[in-house]
């Protein structure tokens, strides 16, 4: 079991540009998603590189892949992308209180 924090593990998935870039296409696709096939064509990749990646953005949580027949379909998890984007502005603009120089000797 990881005992990663689900928020670090997401935004480390995301750090990488190829997996931000699938990501991005597939929030674009919405609840339809894409098939695998589909993102590799968009994006230029090589089918091992994409599965690699996906499997990435699938063990982070943030995207879902459902088979159907031959084809994988991929979609966003986006009750998994709102809690994140809640975790990163949940406390938007509710100021800091910095401790006084003396404090930090």
């Amino acid at each position: 079991m990881n005992n990663t924090n689900p928020h670090a593990r997401a935004l480390a998935a995301l750090g990488h540009d190829a997996r931000l870039s699938i990501f991005r296409l597939l929030v674009k696709a919405g609840h339809d998603g894409l098939r695998v096939g589909d993102i590799g064509e968009h994006l230029g990749l090589p089918p091992s590189t994409l599965a690699h990646h996906l499997s990435a953005l699938v063990d982070a949580g943030l995207v879902m892949q459902d088979k159907q027949g031959r084809e994988v379909f991929n979609r966003v998890d986006f009750d998994a992308m709102n809690r994140l984007v809640g975790f990163l502005t949940a406390e938007c603009c509710s100021g800091v209180t910095l401790k006084a120089a003396t404090d930090a000797m």
